[in-house]
């Protein structure tokens, strides 16, 4: 089996707290437009030998006194429900949760399969999750699960920013991402204190640590 090494890069949440126009004129009837051209084809994903695949865990921890947790204020909206205590640092035991954790480099021009669509669930006034994980142009759909509108509104740096209304029992936003981005925000104009981040990333070898601090990343094929 090859000798497989990997750089793996960390990246936390900071504390802080992105028409088609048609002219139209006379045209004689006899004269033909060209027709569109086809969009290309998506690359086909390029096989990995299962046999020579690795794998990546570990541990995130917190050094240092961790600060109290900030308390978030949600009396103007009665209807928001759940646990009012900001999610900027989430420390339990000195383990960290919401790490982004992803393969930078080493993969070189692999084409991988798109994964199945992620989801964003709007529930008592937080988003679930805080940190996402996805390849670029994978689906992403925004749920409004509460019983109040919500405005989603990611403001990033490399890709288009939108900002769209959600009302309550609505069908859900399907969006994309088309390039790399690291710790894209998405916030709610409505309710300022609602803020999540989404990682769009070329390949699927990503994690995000978990309650107790923890990722593992499966299916590396050999790279440096």
């Amino acid at each position: 089996m090859k000798t497989k090494t990997w750089m793996i890069v960390c990246g936390m949440p900071a504390l802080l707290g992105l028409a088609l126009l048609a002219g139209c004129g006379k045209k004689d009837t006899a004269e033909e437009q060209p027709a569109p051209a086809a969009a290309a084809p998506a690359a086909a994903a390029t096989p990995i030998d299962q046999s020579t695949v690795a794998g990546v865990e570990g541990t995130v921890k917190f050094a240092g006194t961790v600060p109290r947790p900030a308390r978030i204020d949600m009396s103007k909206e009665p209807a928001c429900q759940g646990e009012n205590v900001s999610e900027s640092l989430v420390v339990d035991g000195g383990n960290l949760a919401n790490v982004f954790v992803y393969v930078k480099e080493g993969l070189g021009d692999r084409v991988y399969d798109m994964p199945n669509e992620a989801v964003i669930t709007q529930k008592g006034c937080r988003y679930f999750p805080h940190v996402l994980g996805v390849m670029t142009m994978q689906n992403i759909k925004f749920r409004n699960d509460d019983v109040v509108a919500h405005n989603t509104h990611p403001t990033p740096h490399a890709n288009r920013e939108w900002n769209e209304s959600q009302t309550p029992h609505t069908a859900p936003l399907i969006k994309t991402f088309a390039r790399e981005e690291i710790l894209l925000p998405v916030k709610c104009n409505l309710h300022p204190w609602m803020k999540m981040y989404i990682n769009v990333v070329k390949s699927p070898f990503f994690a995000v640590t978990d309650k107790s601090g923890k990722y593992e990343i499966k299916g590396l094929p050999p790279g440096q």
